[in-house]
């Protein structure tokens, strides 16, 4: 039987085990991403290599070699980063530089003092525990614990202001830049729990200015069963002309081959000429059923399992037309449906709606509310359009009783999890766990701490799927929304189960025996033993930092996914198209609170345990590189949420100091440390007071675009966020650029005022003064150009400065009048996923069934004018398409690297398709 010396040591054995383990995990990953990256091109780097993404995105590619990447990719601005992430993907790589660079700030502060000061002269604990808070005896020495960690948590407040000032200016510079100012869903805001009085276009028009048009969200259950029923009958088309082509090709090959074969035994000469082509093969009636018999043509059931087997396209062929005429008699009837009581409401400027969105529309508490601003229409989660405010009430609550309800059942499979990771330590009583000691020094620490953090990542992988089902039960109305509540409850979840339970369960394990003999020392035995509880998270950090960074940029699951199931599954056009081009993300609901956790644990026993600082800071560098990587050169871009999810995880941030200092606070209070006690009381005092008053400054203006960054201080100008009304009443201007024309007075006015573009124009630069960046001169303004003044009317200079002044000045130096001219030029300009369609813009923000058009079909071309066939025999009821894939000569359908068709291709596809064939591809491509 192990002594209580060995037993004690477990918890090193634990670390070093998961630091080898993790660390060859890593190696090995490391290794196979450097071989692979350069060859699957299409998972490493799909972004710089193929034309998948926008060409103003497109990033240049990185060095070949085996390093040779990694400083260029380290090297790359922040405005790189937001142009190939967006906001969202910024801030994430942000949170984890900042909490990076505090961990590594905490360890050249603590490490010097508290390693020594803990393991010397201390209470005879071994190993890595001897330089935790536990060893210490003198009782002295924790003044030293106090100050520092007053020190580390007084930085770490000042770091979260110093980013909520920054995360603000940057965010108000992107939303009034050209770019979000000209956007539809800027300009749109939704309101809830609008009254009958005003569900009605006119009459809600009424309560705002700049009203340019209004959606009333309908219930149109109807037509959007009718669509669903079409799309689905016009997709089992698709599949089944695919099928029946494919069938054709590879029964003609095969006659080829079986009569190339004959030949070549009879000794007849070959001749390749012999071959059809598209030169001399003449399409009269097709002769498909030759080679596809009526029995082998694609069928299937009107009814799962017993309904009538019909043949697919015919039944399309006779269908279709029918549906069709269904849906479009529904669609034009949409404004007799019930209205729901939300409503969509577009404004003539970002800035008549965003005053509209800020104010307080009327006089009855929850009535036209909540309202929200920003959300696309392919975002928007119709079945919360319709809710009364009391039904509102009941779901949100309901929601976050039942997530409470789960947070507590998920405690007892948590703190199984925290029982293994000490299961050393009940020995002593329970005599059957002995045999654990009879096995090898390894499989002990796998058990003791692999097992435990891998079965502790399953749990966690369980719960988003509940959360984010009980969001759309509370009522978000977008999936945006859906991330943003599912990030608050998960956090709650990683921070309860992941944390507490496991430490709580991991401290009480360890000592459970002596509280047992002993039960009046169970609060000294629990202080002692609870830092000891930090080697299990230091394994979880190290499998965080080694395995999982590793892992990311080694994307062994899609690699696995897009070679091996897309070679097995994918056979049509559109599916393999979609493969291709359909890259990965991150969802910021459950990436961003994995990592808030860890930053709230390292927090937590920054102080009780230094250690944890050391992997803490590399974990954190070695997740920033991976992520930095995908998502500049092989995520594609979330839908855009506008970096709201990096505020949240600031103030979540905080919870590891509340925990910090709580746990310290107990620990002096168990240690009778007075002196101590009072300094930790105060700065936890002095940790509420600058919360509260963070939250009070910036909940606003995280939510919100402020009047002066939309509208130009000149009172003359426009800008992408404001336009002027055309008519300002007697004895004022009525066209601003035509007075300037007309005015002396304003001309020597404007003489004498240096101007800037919003955003436009050469970048500004820390040593450049804001007064002589991006000038215009007067011309300029009289030819009509929008040029807002500088933000506040402030033209002072702003004076080069070192990083210390920079750092701790952030009211001037990520100031919006400074950052502003430091996003990327693409915020100059609209961008080009925007809806252009003038049928799609007027339904935008109706129930997408209304403007839905009949699928457009996509098969692939084969050279015997089967396709073609196909394609005239359904003109006129359903639009098909076989340009941009073929057949090989193997009988294989072969994507070109085109897009699938729309109805913008119409005319050019017309065009082609009065030539019975069209231009071939090497099967190779």
């Amino acid at each position: 039987m192990a002594n209580s010396t060995e037993v004690t040591n477990t918890s090193t054995q634990q670390v070093t085990t998961a630091l080898v383990t993790h660390g060859v995990i890593f190696s090995v990953f490391v290794i196979v991403f450097i071989l692979l990256r350069l060859k699957f091109k299409r998972i490493y780097q799909p972004k710089s290599s193929f034309d998948i993404i926008n060409d103003e995105k497109k990033p240049e590619p990185l060095p070949s070699g085996i390093w040779q990447w990694l400083m260029p990719l380290l090297k790359k601005s922040d405005n790189f980063v937001i142009r190939q992430a967006g906001l969202d993907g910024y801030f994430f790589l942000r949170y984890l530089a900042v909490a990076a660079g505090l961990f590594f700030f905490a360890m050249l502060l603590t490490f010097p003092i508290l390693l020594p000061i803990n393991a010397a002269n201390g209470s005879g604990n071994t190993g890595l525990d001897q330089f935790s808070f536990s060893n210490v005896a003198i009782r002295g020495r924790y003044y030293s614990h106090a100050i520092l960690s007053i020190v580390f948590f007084s930085v770490v407040l000042y770091v979260i202001y110093r980013e909520l000032t920054y995360y603000t200016s940057i965010r108000q510079a992107v939303l009034s830049s050209p770019r979000y100012g000209q956007k539809l869903s800027s300009r749109v805001v939704l309101f809830q729990s609008v009254p009958d009085q005003y569900l009605d276009e006119i009459e809600f028009a009424k309560l705002f200015d700049d009203v340019k048009k209004v959606w009333i969200a309908r219930s149109n259950s109807g037509v959007a069963a009718k669509v669903k029923e079409r799309d689905d009958l016009a997709f089992k088309l698709e599949a089944a002309e695919n099928s029946l082509l494919k069938m054709a090709v590879k029964a003609k090959l095969k006659e080829e081959e079986k009569e190339y074969k004959e030949k070549i035994k009879n000794g007849e000469p070959v001749d390749s000429t012999d071959a059809p082509t598209e030169e001399n093969i003449h399409i009269g009636p097709a002769d498909i059923e030759k080679y596809v018999p009526e029995k082998k043509r694609p069928q299937h059931r009107l009814k799962f399992l017993i309904g009538k087997k019909v043949d697919t396209i015919n039944y399309a062929l006779e269908q279709l037309p029918i549906l069709n005429k269904e849906v479009h008699e529904l669609q034009s009837n949409h404004k007799d449906a019930k209205p729901m009581n939300s409503i969509f409401v577009e404004f003539g400027s970002q800035y008549s709606a965003q005053l509209a969105y800020q104010s307080t529309a009327h006089h009855t508490a929850l009535t036209l509310g909540p309202k929200y601003i920003g959300i696309e229409p392919q975002d928007i989660i119709w079945l919360n359009m319709r809710m009364f405010w009391w039904e509102r009430l009941a779901r949100k609550f309901g929601a976050m009783a039942a997530c409470i309800a789960v947070l507590i059942f998920w405690s007892i499979p948590v703190a199984f999890v925290g029982l293994i990771s000490n299961l050393t330590y009940l020995t002593n009583k329970i005599h059957g766990l002995r045999f654990i000691y009879h096995l090898p020094d390894a499989l002990l620490g796998l058990i003791t701490s692999l097992l435990p953090t891998v079965l502790l990542a399953v749990l966690m992988m369980l719960l988003p799927m509940f959360i984010r089902a009980m969001a759309k039960v509370s009522g978000a109305p977008s999936y945006q929304m859906v991330e943003y509540y599912t990030q608050q409850y998960y956090f709650a979840f990683q921070v309860i189960q992941v944390f507490l339970v496991t430490t709580l369960a991991s401290s009480a394990t360890s000592v459970v025996t002596q509280i047992i003999q002993e039960p009046t020392s169970s609060l000294k035995l629990l202080s002692d033993n609870l830092p000891k509880a930090s080697n299990f998270y230091i394994s979880y950090i190290i499998l965080q930092g080694l395995s999982v960074s590793s892992g990311a940029l080694l994307q062994i699951v899609t690699l696995i996914v897009y070679y091996l199931l897309g070679a097995i599954l994918d056979s049509t056009p559109r599916k393999k198209y979609s493969r291709f081009t359909g890259l990965s993300q991150l969802q910021w609901g459950t990436v961003f609170p994995v990592f808030t956790n860890l930053a709230v644990i390292t927090l937590t026993y920054s102080i009780i345990s230094p250690f944890i600082l050391l992997f803490a800071t590399t974990a954190f560098a070695l997740l920033y590189v991976a992520y930095l990587y995908n998502l500049t050169y092989a995520f594609s871009e979330t839908p855009d949420a506008r970096g709201v999810h990096y505020p949240r995880a600031l103030f979540q941030t905080l919870v590891g100091l509340y925990l910090g200092e709580v746990c310290l606070l107990g620990l002096f209070v168990v240690s009778k440390a007075w002196g101590p006690i009072v300094l930790e009381a105060i700065m936890l005092g002095v940790t509420v007071f600058v919360h509260v008053n963070l939250s009070s400054a910036f909940d606003g203006l995280i939510k919100v675009v402020p009047v002066d960054t939309m509208k130009p201080l000149d009172g003359l100008s426009e800008t992408a966020s404001y336009k002027r009304p055309t008519f300002f009443g007697d004895g004022f201007l009525k066209n601003a650029s035509e007075e300037i024309k007309d005015s002396k007075g304003l001309k020597d006015a404007f003489d004498d005022v240096e101007i800037g573009f919003n955003l436009g124009g050469p970048r500004a630069s820390e040593n450049i003064p804001l007064n002589d960046l991006n000038r215009l001169s007067l011309d300029h303004i009289r030819n009509g150009a929008s040029v807002p003044l500088l933000a506040d009317g402030d033209t002072k200079q702003v004076p080069p400065a070192s990083f210390i002044k920079r750092f701790f000045q952030p009211h001037i130096y990520s100031s919006y009048k400074v950052v502003k001219n430091r996003v990327p030029d693409i915020y100059n300009f609209t961008d080009p996923n925007d809806i252009v369609d003038p049928y799609l813009i007027s339904h935008a923000y109706d129930y997408p069934a209304i403007s839905a058009r009949c699928p457009y079909l996509w098969v692939p071309h084969d050279k015997y004018g089967w396709s073609t066939a196909e394609i005239n025999k359904f003109r006129g009821v359903i639009d098909i398409s076989d340009s941009g894939a073929v057949f090989n000569d193997k009988g294989k359908v072969v994507w070109k690297g085109e897009n699938p068709p729309s109805y913008d291709d119409v005319v050019e596809q017309d065009k082609l398709n009065e030539s019975p064939f069209k231009d071939d591809v090497d099967s190779k491509n």
